[in-house]
C-alpha cells in the first residue's frame, strides 16, 4: 500500500466572538467549512505556511500569537485505477492568530471558494471538518500537551 504524509498549518482567528473560516468542497463536492490554512511547501517553516495560507484564503495579513497544538489523523483512501489504496497520515499544526491588515476576500483559483466570519455559537450548526472542533477545543482548553484527547 502506498503511504503519504502531509504536514499543514492552520490558524484559529477569533475576533469579537466570531471565528474566521474558509469553505472548501468535500471529496463528494459538498461544501464544508475549514480553518484557514494548508499544506507546507518543501523547506517552508510552519509559521510562514500559516501566514501565507491565511492571506491566500482570506485576504488578511495575520500575526501568529501562539501555538495551540497539533492534530494527527490517519486514513486509508481507496482510489481507482492501478495505484490502489493509499495510507494517508496528516499532521496539522494549529496556531492562534490575530488579523493585522488586509481585507476579507474570497480565494481565487485555490482550494477554497469563500471566507467568512461565523459566530462561535453558530459553529456547531455548520457543516465543517473535524479539525474545526479540535482547534476550537485547543483554543478554549489550551492543554499543556498540545493535543486533544482522542
Amino acid at each position: 500500500m502506498r503511504k503519504t504524509l502531509r504536514v499543514a498549518a492552520y490558524a484559529v482567528c477569533v475576533r469579537d466572538g466570531q471565528l474566521l473560516l474558509a469553505r472548501s468542497p468535500a471529496p463528494d463536492g459538498t461544501p464544508e467549512w475549514v480553518l484557514p490554512g494548508g499544506g507546507m511547501e518543501h523547506g517552508e517553516d510552519p509559521h510562514d505556511t500559516v501566514v501565507r495560507e491565511l492571506e491566500e484564503e482570506t485576504g488578511y495579513r495575520v500575526e501568529v500569537t501562539g501555538l495551540l497544538g497539533m492534530d494527527s489523523s490517519r486514513r486509508t483512501f481507496h482510489r481507482g485505477g492501478l495505484r490502489g489504496p493509499v495510507d494517508h497520515h496528516g499532521v496539522r499544526i494549529v496556531y492562534e492568530a490575530r488579523v493585522t491588515g488586509g481585507e476579507l476576500r474570497n480565494e481565487i483559483g485555490g482550494s477554497t471558494d469563500l471566507a467568512a466570519w461565523h459566530d462561535l455559537s453558530a459553529v456547531p450548526e455548520l457543516t465543517r471538518v473535524r479539525l474545526v472542533d479540535v482547534a476550537l477545543e485547543l483554543w478554549r482548553e489550551r492543554p499543556v500537551t498540545g493535543r486533544v484527547p482522542a
